[in-house]
């Protein structure tokens, strides 16, 4: 990855803080640093748990550690952001759902509902692999804002997962992300899926990665020449996010048992066509059926949007993804005033070519494509108009397209 003169800045500003966490190293230990991208979901949202197909990017807004290597095990590790610090012992991590520890309980690291449990959780999940690792102290930056939906926690993961591994490529992409998964959903206790963490270890410049979720199968697809991935941001950060995700997710398993009952070996709605569904639509209730019926059509749309994008078919991507956020809005119903108004105010403006929700959903981002000379009107835009008719901040991000995780050279 090249420096550029911002680069170079964060790699001072990241050694200067190292120092000051924890002073100047009193021997040749090098300052070493790593990084791993946030990411943005151009569609296939809530594909992950029905084993369907989504198209993330990796984006530039991301996450630094800084670190020295340490010998004894231990790992602390400081933020740029939060004056709250974290510190615990590799040897002494277990899971608070491993009842056969051979530690004594008084020894064991436990989650503590810190933001460094998602480092902690990576030790973890990499120890229990047998995978060695090391202690390091480290100093995290990141440029992600917090809560939008763009995967703080999997850029969080996978840089203090090379860190721990002493800051190079020594694991596939895919091996990587899964360890990273098994951190947040194991140790920290949030069942995700897989997308975030891949797409933050296996992204590639100016390409979107077409994840298939059951096999984890992917494959890049190129971006049209000229169209920037612009993400906007509703700043609605609601609290019921989590709680509506698990009624989704349960609701689709609904889905899945009662069909299974006309259908024998019906595993997942990734399964389910569009003309099974229309037969049986019957013995669903109206809300789960309104789910299954995202899936179905999602499932299509992410495949035809992957054909759109290397066709460079922008009249064909504006109505997948036009497609794409009614279904979120009407039948998944995941979808908010504020999100709603965002994405209307951007297919305002000429040059937008499409424009969705993207994520969870009930607050986050948008994700749209831009023409490159259409960003300043989006953006005076938003500022203009969105502010205004929500009450709420919107923010405007431009971003590039960029590859994986991995290290960052310092010389």
């Amino acid at each position: 990855m090249a420096q550029t003169r911002l680069d170079r800045e964060r790699i001072e500003t990241l050694t200067a803080a190292l120092d000051t966490a924890y002073g100047p190293a009193a021997d040749s230990t090098r300052v070493e640093i790593v990084r791993a991208p946030g990411r943005v979901n151009l569609i296939g949202d809530h594909m992950d748990y029905n084993e369907g197909f989504m198209l993330p990017v990796a984006i530039e807004l991301d996450t630094w550690i800084a670190f020295r290597r340490r010998q004894d095990g231990r790992v602390r590790v400081a933020s740029r952001h939060s004056s709250e610090t974290g510190s615990f012992w590799i040897d002494a991590l277990d899971s608070a759902h491993d009842l056969d520890s051979a530690h004594d309980p008084a020894d064991v690291e436990r989650p503590s509902g810190s933001w460094s449990d998602y480092v902690a959780g990576t030790a973890w999940s990499l120890r229990e692999a047998a995978i060695p690792i090391r202690g390091f102290d480290g100093v995290v930056d990141t440029t992600i804002p917090i809560g939008s939906g763009l995967s703080a926690s999997a850029a969080l993961e996978l840089a203090s997962a090379l860190a721990l591994l002493g800051g190079g490529h020594i694991l596939a992409p895919p091996s990587l992300a899964a360890l990273a998964q098994r951190a947040e959903r194991d140790y920290v206790g949030v069942d995700c899926g897989i997308m975030d963490q891949l797409a933050s270890a296996a992204g590639r410049e100016g390409k979107a990665l077409l994840l298939d979720c059951r096999s984890l199968e992917t494959r890049h697809v190129t971006l049209p020449f000229g169209v920037q991935v612009v993400v906007c941001d509703t700043g609605e950060r609601p609290q019921l996010r989590s709680s509506a995700y698990n009624r989704r997710r349960a609701e689709c398993a609904r889905a899945v048992a009662l069909l299974a009952e006309r259908m024998p070996g019906l595993c997942s709605l990734r399964d389910l066509s569009a003309a099974s569904l229309r037969r049986y639509r019957a013995i669903l209730p109206e809300n789960v059926a309104s789910r299954a019926e995202h899936v179905v059509t999602e499932n299509e749309r992410v495949l035809a949007a992957a054909t759109a994008l290397e066709a460079s078919d922008l009249d064909e991507l504006s109505r997948i993804f036009a497609e794409s956020h009614a279904s979120l809005r009407d039948l998944y119903e995941v979808s908010s005033p504020a999100l709603d108004t965002m994405v209307e105010i951007a297919l305002a403006i000429p040059g937008v070519v499409a424009a969705r929700m993207t994520g969870s959903g009930f607050g986050g981002c948008t994700v749209n494509l831009v023409l490159a000379d259409a960003v300043p009107a989006l953006r005076a835009a938003v500022g203009r108009d969105y502010d205004r008719r929500t009450g709420l901040r919107g923010r405007v991000y431009p971003v590039a397209i960029v590859d994986g995780a991995g290290p960052i050279a310092t010389d």
